[in-house]
Parts: structure tokens; C-alpha cells; sequence
């Protein structure tokens, strides 16, 4: 198994909400929310003129101790913006458990974003978070995953990526899968996280939970969100279901029983050892999860 897949290493990642940071009120909503995560942001959801306030705020928020078990991250604005310095010096200071940083295009701008990080005395708890959102990041996003061990989840801008590539927003998301899929085998090819993209209409629940389906299937480990009314939703698509940790506990007795006997098979199929390795990441992942209802 990877290290993410060890019951000791794996957090729970299966609902990451954005917070606009400029809003106070939701910022103490997000203190109530079942989220595993939340990115507070400075950026596209942050006016020009409110930018300097939602950064004070989000590093507050950070300080407060406040938000219980959930993982705090801050989005800071782009490489190159006339904010990404401040916001990323702040950030620091403020020690976070991952700092995001949109449009990422390289392995050299990780290692840049690193270096600064370390500068600015970002503690070692806080991890770096490498937003995918260009054809460049498509192309390159193995040499970016492999770039610094700080470099710890990888998060898909699935808007901006549909934007660069002209496509549309379409059901089974077809322009995009091409691109998921590169990046999906670069975190597993170096053993980093990765967050699927946002779904952009709140008001449809059954798209939603379809993409989210979508999004496990293809393998991701959780979903990024734009509004509460998506997290739960998330969170059961993202968790085994009963059914399929009932089948990785079959598996785990069948392989016991069957050590030495040669041929081992669980409900008619044939068990290896790469089944035996599958069905104890869904029993890791069910304990994660399971021991955060007892935080």
C-alpha cells in the first residue's frame, strides 16, 4: 500500500469546502460544518478591496483553535499577483495545515513556492497544496507531485482547466477526463492526495452526487465544495459503503483461512494479494472516518 492508504498516515479528505475569508459569518458557520476540510480563501472568491481583511481573517481563524478536528488550509492569490507574497508570509506565520496555491504550472514554481515558505518560517506541520489547472499542469504534473515531499495534495481547478481549454461543462465531464486522468496517475505514481474539482450548480443535488460518484470511481480521494449543502452528500460518496466493507472484511477472512491452500476465492471470485492490499485500504479508510465521530 501507499503511504496514504495506511490506517496510521490516512486523514479523511472526502469533503474540502472553499470559504470565501472576506465573510466573517461563514466563516463561523464553518466551525459547525461536517467537512473534513476547509480552504479559506483569498482568492477568487475575495474582491480586490477586501483582499487585505479576508487574509487577517483567514490567519485568525487559523489562531483560534476553533474549527476542532477539521483540516484548515488557506488559498493564497496566484504566483504573480500583487497579493501572492503578503498572503503567502502571512500564511506562514499563521501555520496552517496546508497552504494552497492556485495555478501551479511547474516543477520549479513548487520548489520556488517551498523555498519561500521556508523563509517565511512556516512550521513543518504546514504542508504545501498544488492546484492543477492548466494544459501546462496536465502536461507536467508528475514532475510537480514529485517535486518537494512538502508537496503533499494535489487539487483540481476543474473550472479554470475547462476555461483554458475551451470545453464545455457537460454531464460525465468528457473534455476534461483527459486531463483528470493524467493527474490522477501522477499522484499515484508518487503517493500524493488528490481532490477532484468543484460542481458549479448548487441547486442540482443529482448532478452533484452523480459527479461525486464519478469522482470516486475514477479514483479520487475526496471533492472539493463551493457550498454547505454539498457536504454531506460528499461525504457518503467518498466513505465505503457498508456493503463494500462487509466484502473487504469477506476477503481479509477468506485470505486468513486460505493461507497455504494455494487457490483462495471469496464469494466466487479469486483472491490475491492485490485484493487482500484494496480491502485493507477500505477498512482503513472506515476506521479514519469512523474515528472522527468520536472527536
Amino acid at each position: 500500500m501507499t503511504a496514504q492508504a495506511g490506517s496510521a498516515a490516512y486523514r479523511p479528505r472526502r469533503s474540502v469546502l472553499y470559504m470565501p475569508s472576506s465573510n466573517e459569518r461563514a466563516l463561523a458557520k464553518a466551525k459547525t460544518l461536517a467537512v473534513d476540510a476547509l480552504i479559506l480563501d483569498l482568492e477568487d472568491a475575495v474582491a480586490p478591496d477586501a483582499k487585505v481583511q479576508a487574509r487577517e481573517n483567514a490567519c485568525a481563524a487559523v489562531r483560534s483553535g476553533e474549527y476542532g478536528r477539521r483540516e484548515l488550509t488557506i488559498r493564497v492569490n496566484a504566483i504573480g499577483t500583487q497579493w501572492h507574497d503578503d498572503d503567502l508570509r502571512a500564511a506562514c506565520a499563521a501555520g496552517p495545515d496546508g497552504i494552497v496555491v492556485p495555478k501551479v504550472g511547474s516543477a520549479d514554481e513548487v520548489r520556488s513556492l517551498v523555498a519561500a515558505m521556508e523563509a517565511a518560517g512556516a512550521p513543518e506541520h504546514t504542508m504545501l497544496w498544488a492546484m492543477l489547472e492548466t494544459p501546462r499542469a496536465m502536461f507536467h504534473c508528475e514532475e510537480i507531485a514529485a517535486a518537494s515531499d512538502r508537496l503533499t495534495v494535489l487539487v483540481m481547478g476543474t473550472n479554470d482547466l475547462a476555461k483554458e481549454l475551451h470545453a464545455e461543462h457537460v454531464p460525465g465531464r468528457a473534455p476534461l477526463l483527459t486531463g483528470l486522468s493524467l493527474c490522477l496517475l501522477a499522484a499515484r505514481a508518487t503517493g500524493t492526495v488528490i481532490l477532484d474539482g468543484v460542481y458549479n450548480d448548487v441547486q442540482d443535488g443529482e448532478g452533484f452526487a452523480a459527479e461525486c460518484v464519478q469522482g470516486r470511481q475514477l479514483g479520487f480521494d475526496g471533492k472539493t465544495l463551493i457550498h454547505p449543502s454539498q457536504v454531506d452528500a460528499c461525504n457518503e460518496a467518498f466513505a465505503p459503503s457498508a456493503a463494500a466493507v462487509e466484502d473487504a472484511c469477506g476477503v481479509l477472512a477468506a485470505w486468513k483461512a486460505g493461507a497455504g491452500a494455494g487457490v483462495v476465492t471469496h464469494n466466487g471470485r479469486l483472491v490475491e494479494s492485490l485484493h487482500v492490499e484494496t480491502a485493507e485500504r477500505v477498512l482503513a479508510i472506515d476506521q479514519a472516518i469512523a474515528a472522527l465521530a468520536e472527536d
